[in-house]
């Protein structure tokens, strides 16, 4: 059952619900202010999002449907999790209007992270990997959002603005022609 590459729920499979579940969780963290256990649920969420390639290529698992079920979960992991983590931690104290502006930041943010995972996924075979990326990976999106955070939470760049500009950046590189190679 858990190593038959049909079942919906094989190993590869499970992992990736973990992964799903652990970015929701997150997201519910997030929204209680307890960014601490939500940082921790999307490392862990990080490390079965590796595993489950992992055990998918090593088992003989992959599957279009655990390609697209690992896409959802690197929707909501690596671009809807930490949009929250950021959003939330950048505009706590700010004035409704700020607070506007830079939630349709994250919007456009989330917006071309789906599209991005659209895109990869119209390019995908099961089991291949490619020697690169097209665009920055959501993961890599999610990670480069948590520096932004430190950077915020630690006084280095005060202005939410500023944060915001690069999420924009960000946004523009999950879609851009930038390679960058697979590990």
């Amino acid at each position: 059952m858990l190593f038959d590459k049909d079942n919906r729920f094989n190993l590869a499979n499970l992992i990736t619900f973990g992964n799903i579940a652990a970015g929701l969780i997150a997201i519910h963290f997030i929204v209680h202010g307890d960014f601490f256990t939500a940082i921790i649920l999307a490392w862990i969420a990080g490390a079965l999002d590796i595993a489950d390639g992992k055990v998918a290529r090593k088992y003989k698992l992959s599957t279009e449907f655990g390609i697209q079920v690992d896409s959802y979960a690197d929707f909501i992991s690596f671009v809807v999790m930490p949009s929250f983590l950021l959003y939330y931690a950048i505009t706590a104290d700010a004035s409704g209007l700020t607070q506007l502006i830079l939630g349709l930041v994250f919007i456009a943010y989330i917006v071309a992270g789906l599209r991005r995972l659209i895109e990869f996924n119209m390019k995908s075979e099961e089991g291949v990997v490619t020697k690169f990326f097209e665009g920055v990976p959501t993961p890599l999106g999610a990670i480069l959002q948590w520096v932004l955070y430190l950077l915020f939470s630690y006084g280095v760049i005060t202005n939410a603005y500023v944060i915001g500009l690069f999420v924009v950046a960000i946004a523009w590189a999950l879609n851009s022609k930038i390679k960058i190679p697979h590990p």
